[in-house]
């Protein structure tokens, strides 16, 4: 080598890292210069290691500021990765020269002050924003944190595109396809993928697309990439440091768009000169995981690729990538019970062949690919292609980094109980299990909820399918690498989880702006298993729910805070303080409760009733009886049913609410013989105005649970289909769309079995043995309750539920006087389906009979 070697790549391609790979094997440098944070030079040997697992990005954050941060993501197919691997293989040294982090992220709260903004995951090297993998891209690509992304649609207009340039001079109206026809499918024959064959010179593509980036500098100078000369500046100083420690025998690995720049003679004093002034901050610097997804073009990033799976198989496929491709193609649609055999695939690989060939293509490329796969192997439809695209193009790969590298103490407990927990980071979206009665699982739990209350997302509850019961949790999972910077941020609350969420719920308890997110946090906190800041949460609980007068807080707080009594019985938390509370809120809301439901509109009411339910159904869980406590001890639960009734029959109180405390009444059984229908006829009479009628059948059967009780009651029926009957015509407009709302939440099966029912008319009354009288019926709508098949599911009842088989526990029988209970007619032996003694269950096996 007789001067630097300047190799201008394109970040994220396969074609481009082998050419730089063949590079260096021709000039075999003394050192190679990287465009890369310089805060990074340590953590380069950590590349070395068989634990760093690409993809993996540098992360650098200000100290004061963890949320100010930046990526610079790399690949196994990134040039930047392979020439650093060359370096640390062969002992060569290995610097970063781009613009410091500390001035770029110095930089960039400069700007949100001033409020200017910039286009989302914009790239340090200035490149297009939306540019995939640009000719100027590199390490040095800063990808902003989540939640730092930055639009600038106006200021993309002015930028120039290097490949799209390139592109159009030879004809091209797509630039990325040039690009693949030209580096990353030239995979043998002297292509530039591979650096040209054995006798080649493997400089010659570098030099040619030098020649022509300096074509495209001349004509548009920085091309609207105002940040390019400071950090160019700051590579020629970097560049002139390196020759005067290793001498010439350099080479410069960047983004092709600089390579002119840093040909260009200037004098040093120039080039600090630019770099005078800079604003700088404190920064920490590490390898973070990172995933194929993120690399993607939608992700946001500005250099991302738009198919990281597909350039990850070209670079890593040793022959016939596109064989092997269609191969793995068939595997996965295999496993999800598609019909694919070997014919397909390679009737597959000769059509994208030809494809390729018809269109001159050196290689078949993804648009060949999806073509072959949707004619071949999805007869015609693109019903595999979403899941080929997500699973094989893009991939759902987590990088990996070494357990030793620079991080947070925060990150090291979290990576700590991960291992303890055997709860691994994957980038796919997985669900788990978890049964809070085992050591293991409660754990798990633990730790999801103390980094969910860290604003670190890692897992999100879902609803358990299969079962209520609250020893059960669901999570859905997925590490994204956002959340490093998360952990960051999170890291100044403590060194360890426990330590953080604790400090973190206790400051968010005093800064709680309603009673209903204290309570809310409470509930978290229980969840999370943090004694320590309970009791701080509690002093809070406690002063706000005293000052708080409004029903509808009171209400909104009090689901949270019933929840957390039941999940402390579950995880064995001590919550004798929480229940006290939780029922001394609940007491203020029956107070409360029926005048706040006068006067008010259709909104209030809504909202109102969305109180209602969720008191009652706190109600439930609150007013159960404790262990050892007799079940007709329920003072709770018989004072809320005294509040329901006071409001089902307050003609001042909107029908909405009306309507829907009667049917919570009936729920409950507590409604009385006859007691719905009365309620029903008062509020459909005649005198009712339409509106407020049909609000209360709103209230009454609304929520897409009362259809099945209209079908099952068909004296409700009765009376809701003569009210309609009966309504005026000038109000039925006013009514039809409250109708229509509330029938329209109904299934479609419940909808048609209203119909046929109201079709039907008046029904042919059952047959009943002799002596047999039925309850009286609803007049035109069928028979009452038939006593005697009512009775025939008893016994299988009895068996079932464990109850005595002479009779249930605490209810009256029929048996006559001075008869032994259980043994009246119809109770002896061959009387009924069993004849056990008492205390005896017949075997499992004498449930299949016919008559059971």
């Amino acid at each position: 080598m007789t001067g630097p070697v300047l190799l201008g790549v394109r970040h994220h391609g396969p074609g481009s890292a082998r050419a730089v790979r063949a590079a260096l094997d021709q000039c075999t440098p003394d050192a190679v210069l990287i465009e890369g944070p310089p805060e990074a030079d340590a953590l380069v040997p950590l590349a070395a290691r068989e634990e760093m697992r690409p993809p993996v990005a540098l992360l650098a954050h200000a100290q004061d500021d963890p949320g100010r941060a930046a990526f610079w993501p790399l690949a196994e197919f990134s040039p930047e990765w392979v020439a650093m691997r060359w370096a640390l293989a062969r002992g060569v040294p290995v610097r970063f020269i781009d613009l410091p982090a500390a001035h770029s992220l110095a930089k960039e709260e400069e700007k949100g002050k001033r409020g200017e903004k910039e286009e989302s995951g914009r790239a340090a090297d200035g490149g297009p924003p939306s540019g995939e993998g640009r000719v100027g891209g590199g390490p040095g690509d800063e990808v902003p944190a989540a939640g730092q992304e930055r639009e600038a649609a106006d200021e993309a207009d002015v930028r120039v595109d290097p490949i799209r340039a390139l592109a159009e001079a030879a004809g091209y109206d797509d630039p990325e396809r040039w690009w693949e026809d030209v580096v990353e499918h030239r995979t043998g024959g002297g292509g530039a993928a591979t650096g040209g064959d054995p006798g080649a010179d493997a400089l010659a593509p570098f030099a040619a697309l030098a020649e022509a980036m300096g074509a495209l500098r001349e004509a548009y100078g920085d091309g609207g990439h105002d940040r390019d000369p400071v950090r160019e500046a700051h590579m020629r100083l970097r560049l002139r440091d390196a020759r005067r420690e290793f001498g010439d025998g350099i080479a410069v690995v960047c983004g092709a768009w600089h390579v002119p720049a840093l040909a260009q003679r200037t004098t040093v004093t120039a080039d600090r000169q630019l770099l005078k002034g800079l604003p700088k901050v404190k920064t920490a610097v590490t390898w973070v995981p990172w995933t194929h997804r993120r690399l993607s073009r939608r992700s946001g990033y500005g250099a991302g690729i738009a198919s990281p799976g597909w350039y990850g198989h070209l670079f890593s496929a040793p022959d016939r990538p596109v064989e092997r491709w269609l191969t793995k193609v068939a595997g996965l649609l295999r496993e999800e019970d598609y019909a694919v055999s070997s014919a397909h695939v390679i009737e597959a690989v000769r059509l994208a062949e030809g494809l390729a060939t018809v269109r001159g293509r050196p290689l078949a490329g993804l648009t060949e690919l999806d073509d072959a796969v949707r004619a071949v192997m999805g007869d015609g439809t693109d019903a595999p292609s979403s899941l080929i695209h997500d699973r094989l193009v893009v991939g759902e790969v987590l990088g990996e980094v070494p357990e030793d590298a620079p991080a947070v103490p925060l990150q090291r407990d979290i990576a700590r109980s991960q291992r303890t927990l055997r709860l691994k980071p994957e980038a796919l979206e997985r669900e788990l299990e978890l049964d809070l009665r085992k050591e293991t699982d409660a754990g798990r739990s633990r730790l999801l909820h103390r980094l969910r209350l860290l604003g670190i997302p890692w897992g999100e509850p879902r609803g358990s399918r299969g079962s209520t019961g609250t020893f059960r949790e669901t999570w859905q999972l997925r590490w994204e690498p956002e959340l490093s910077v998360r952990v960051a941020e999170a890291g100044i609350w403590g060194t360890t989880v426990l330590s953080a969420a604790t400090a973190k719920a206790a400051s968010e308890a005093s800064e709680a702006a309603t009673l209903a997110e204290v309570t809310a946090l409470a509930e978290r906190c229980l969840l999370a298993e943090l004694p320590d800041a309970l009791p701080v949460v509690m002093r809070v609980l406690a002063d706000r729910a005293a000052l708080d007068a409004d029903v509808g807080h009171l209400a909104q707080a009090l689901p949270a805070l019933v929840r957390s009594v039941r999940y402390g019985d579950v995880r064995g938390t001590d919550s004798v303080a929480l229940r006290e509370v939780a029922t001394g809120l609940a007491e203020r809301v029956f107070v409360g409760l029926p005048p706040a439901c006068l006067g008010l509109d259709a909104d209030g009411a809504a909202d109102m009733r969305g109180h209602l339910d969720a008191t009652h159904r706190a109600v439930g869980l609150l007013g159960r009886p404790e262990p050892g406590q007799r079940p007709g001890r329920q003072d709770l639960r018989a004072r809320w049913t005294a509040v329901l009734r006071a409001v089902s029959a307050r003609d001042a109180v909107p029908g909405l609410i009306r309507g829907r405390a009667a049917r919570l009444l009936l729920d409950e059984g507590e409604s009385g013989d006859g007691g719905a229908e009365r309620l029903m006829g008062l509020a459909l009479s005649p005198g009712t105005p339409p509106t407020d009628a049909a609000g209360w059948i709103e209230g009454f059967v609304g929520g897409g649970d009362g259809g099945m009780l209209l079908v099952h009651d068909e004296r409700l029926l009765a009376l809701v289909d003569g009210w309609l009957t009966g309504v005026p015509a000038a109000a039925f407009t006013d009514v039809l769309p409250l109708l229509r709302r509330t029938f329209a939440e109904y299934e479609s099966g419940v909808r048609r079995t209203l119909g046929e029912l109201i079709r039907r008319g008046p029904a042919t009354p059952s047959r009943h043995p002799a002596g047999d009288t039925p309850d009286d019926a609803a007049p035109g709508f069928g028979p009452g309750l038939d006593r005697d098949r009512a009775a025939a599911v008893l016994p299988t009842l009895r068996m079932l539920l464990g109850i005595e088989a002479h009779g249930f526990a605490d209810e009256p029988d029929d048996d006559e006087p001075g008869e032994e209970p259980g043994h009246g007619p119809g109770d002896g032996p061959g009387d009924g389906p069993y004849d056990e003694q008492p205390d005896t269950i017949r075997p499992a096996d004498d449930l299949t009979g016919a008559r059971t």
